[in-house]
């Protein structure tokens, strides 16, 4: 009976002891046991590890997570693709880097001095669309050279008046000192009065004695077009003098 008592205690002393020691390093059953005797880490899936997240890492740095054990924080990477770095640098092996080529950009992209930066859209005004001009490699939307008001006229007439004149001199020096060879196209209108076709001629007589006019002034007579659109596109509508009066005109369009 005694042997029997006493080696019941024993055993239960020995479980005792047992339950009381740490697991041998690098096995673990929490993270208090990663950090005995000079260690430090985390315990994952029952081995102690430097790392199992991101926060288990000093700033700048993640955890490489292995399937076979062994994480361990590594440098975070700077940026994942060219978005992520900025200044025109592109990413390269998780850094952002000064570029080297036109490739290393992507589409529609070029490699100036080591900077990425969209691919030039024009190298003169003519590689652009009419109403813009190259400006820095981009075409760029611009008002119209030389703006014009329309030349009015009085009912029934494509005589010049004196208003329409003064007028004129200012658009002629415009057009000889900013737009070089620019065509000038002269449209003739009409108030909604009168049969179409005597409209039409009107029209035209009506540009065309601005045409003359400029003509005299200098300005090169292959450069000026005449068309009539008679009483078609009228710019007010209204059977009125204010309407007839502002549909009676020749109106301008430089080209670029």
């Amino acid at each position: 009976m005694t042997n029997r008592f006493l080696l019941a205690i024993g055993a239960a002393a020995l479980v005792g002891l047992l339950a009381g020691c740490p697991s041998k390093y690098p096995k673990c059953s929490d993270d208090g046991d990663c950090n005995t005797d000079g260690h430090s880490g985390v315990c994952v899936n029952g081995l102690c590890e430097e790392c199992g997240a991101d926060s288990d890492c000093k700033a700048g740095f993640k955890c490489e997570v292995q399937t076979g054990g062994g994480n361990r924080c590594v440098p975070a990477a700077e940026c994942y693709s060219n978005r992520d770095c900025s200044g025109g640098k592109v990413c390269q092996s998780g850094s952002c880097v000064a570029c080297a080529s036109d490739d290393a950009c992507g589409p529609n992209m070029m490699c100036n001095n080591g900077a990425c930066q969209p691919k030039a859209e024009c190298s003169v005004d003519d590689d652009c669309r009419a109403g813009s001009n190259c400006i820095e490699g981009r075409c760029v939307a611009v008002g119209p050279i030389c703006p014009q008001d329309p030349i009015r006229f009085a009912f029934n007439e494509y005589s010049l008046s004196t208003q329409a004149r003064t007028s004129l001199n200012g658009l002629a020096d415009c057009l000889r000192q900013k737009a070089g060879n620019a065509a000038v196209t002269l449209e003739g209108h009409c108030d909604e009065r009168g049969t179409e076709e005597y409209n039409m001629t009107l029209g035209e007589k009506r540009a065309v004695a601005v045409k003359k006019y400029l003509s005299n002034l200098g300005i090169d007579n292959g450069r000026l077009r005449t068309v009539s659109y008679g009483k078609e596109r009228p710019a007010a509508y209204g059977s009125n003098e204010d309407a007839w009066a502002a549909n009676r005109r020749v109106e301008f369009t430089v080209a670029r």
